[in-house]
């Protein structure tokens, strides 16, 4: 393999995918514990526990869906981009360290979907932004860097805050002492990985600026809803991600279930979870390198396949030893997968539109992030057995392999 060498604008992207994941992995694993914790100490009862938490993803789903594709059509409009990026930026920063100071649970719950709102939408710039630092040839590399050091990097910060959440009896502090430092840490490290990228950053692809910048900017975004034929590789390619990053989503999110019902304690699922993070890395790289050989559609479609595959072993899982065989599996095509989806999508649509469309994709990320988990939340209500929903996944995955192809189709005949 040749070695990619980045640019300075590359690199400066790159680093904010760095600081942004230890939010996410931060959020996917010692904050549910956390938030358990307080809900106990302030007397909630216990199968109440996880239905607020769902509320609270659930309304922060519902808002970056609403915001998604207005501010992001906003963006698109000449020096907005980064300034709306910023503000984003700093409302989740905000809500990160704040959650630190929360010591009801109701009170904790508001502050996280602030910073799930604002960390949500500053991704829909930042993804908007790849066409900006980079250029087509070099995009499904780039991507894929960005969310390979994404993974390792969020470790580091991951890794000091299990220490002293773990060790807070050993070192004489409390929960909510430990926590504090953990959210400190957290919003420190993303704040110093932003700073390049806030620095540097140009954007390249606007639209002029308007006397009326804001009507200008839902004008748009009805022209654009009024012309889905014009563009409508774009839109079949919305659809196929819909079904399949569903799937993705939901084992992701649904990992934890399926880890505590086969006996792991909670050290076991954060360090399995460590595992899934450290896998991603190189086959991330990997994905990244293959591109250059592989067409993406190709690499795509096996992602796709290969995600089939898990759900169907998922099926079958009974043992702690195939929990850690899944982490494993996920690992190696979840950061392919979803590098590999940006960067074609980012190809398919207008560069001066990056914005709009990023909105677009991020309400079909949301929405079958919520879809996905309902679905095996029915069917295991319904039917009494976990693996029941688990299956359903393998269908979706099916027919996001079926509508991607019908994508890349439409993409081929319009080249």
């Amino acid at each position: 393999m040749s070695k990619f060498k980045m640019t300075k604008s590359e690199r400066n992207w790159i680093l904010y995918d760095v600081g942004n994941s230890a939010f996410t992995l931060l959020i996917t694993t010692i904050l549910p514990i956390y938030f358990n914790y307080l809900a106990k100490e302030g007397g909630l009862a216990s199968e109440h526990y996880m239905a607020y938490w769902g509320y609270a993803a659930s309304v922060t789903t519902l808002l970056v869906a609403l915001l998604g594709p207005v501010v992001g059509t906003l963006a698109d409009t000449k020096g907005f981009k980064k300034p709306i990026f910023t503000v984003s930026l700093a409302v989740g920063l905000f809500g990160c360290i704040s959650l630190g100071f929360a010591k009801q649970w109701l009170i904790f719950l508001i502050i996280f979907i602030i910073a799930k709102v604002g960390y949500s939408s500053s991704l829909i710039f930042y993804d908007s932004m790849l066409a900006d630092v980079t250029d087509e040839e070099r995009m499904d590399q780039v991507s894929s860097q960005g969310y390979a050091w994404g993974y390792i990097g969020s470790c580091v910060p991951f890794v000091i805050c299990l220490v002293v959440v773990l060790g807070a009896d050993r070192f004489g502090i409390s929960m909510e002492t430990a926590m504090m430092i953990s959210f400190g840490i957290v919003a420190l490290w993303w704040l110093l990985m932003s700073v390049p990228l806030l620095k540097q950053y140009q954007q390249k692809y606007y639209i002029e600026k308007k006397e009326h910048v804001f009507r200008e900017s839902f004008s748009r975004l009805g022209g654009t809803f009024k012309n889905i034929k014009k563009e409508k590789k774009a839109f079949l390619f919305l659809l196929a991600f819909f079904f399949y990053i569903d799937g993705v989503y939901t084992i992701i999110d649904m990992a934890t279930a399926y880890g505590s019902a086969l006996g792991l304690n909670s050290t076991g699922l954060l360090l399995a979870l460590l595992v899934t993070q450290i896998v991603a890395f190189p086959f991330a790289i990997l994905f990244g390198y293959l591109a250059q050989r592989i067409a993406a559609d190709k690499l795509i479609t096996i992602c796709i396949g290969a995600y089939f595959l898990i759900a169907v072993y998922a099926m079958f899982m009974t043992t702690q030893i195939q929990f850690w065989i899944l982490a494993v599996c996920v690992g190696m095509f979840q950061g392919g997968i979803q590098a590999l989806s940006r960067s074609y999508f980012t190809k398919i649509i207008p560069a001066n539109q990056s914005g709009e469309f990023f909105g677009f994709l991020d309400i079909c990320g949301k929405g079958a992030a919520f879809m996905g988990t309902a679905v095996v939340s029915t069917v295991t209500l319904i039917t009494g057995k976990e693996n029941y929903g688990v299956g359903m996944l393998a269908i979706l995955f099916l027919i996001g392999m079926i509508l991607f192809r019908i994508t890349v189709r439409e993409v081929n005949k319009q080249k």
